[in-house]
């Protein structure tokens, strides 16, 4: 595996890992843990695709990202 496909696999675990424990009533989204994994993991999935140059989920790990930034700043203010 390239150093791409680490980034983007961890990136992956962290959006569905956080998805799973919500869906399970483990992590509500209402807390700030929630919003916080999915800006890393979008981020480090958005970071993968600017390796693997492939801009459509650029666009769309960074709109997931910058959304759970914001949703996360809400939430700490």
């Amino acid at each position: 595996m390239t150093t791409a496909d680490w980034i983007g696999s961890i990136g992956v675990t962290l959006l569905l890992g956080a998805f799973f424990l919500n869906l399970f009533g483990r992590l509500r989204s209402e807390s700030a843990w929630y919003p916080a994994i999915n800006a890393v993991g979008a981020g480090l999935a958005c970071y993968a695709s600017v390796l693997l140059a492939y801009p459509p989920f650029v666009v769309l790990e960074g709109t997931w990202s910058l959304c759970a930034i914001v949703a996360l700043y809400r939430r700490l203010r």
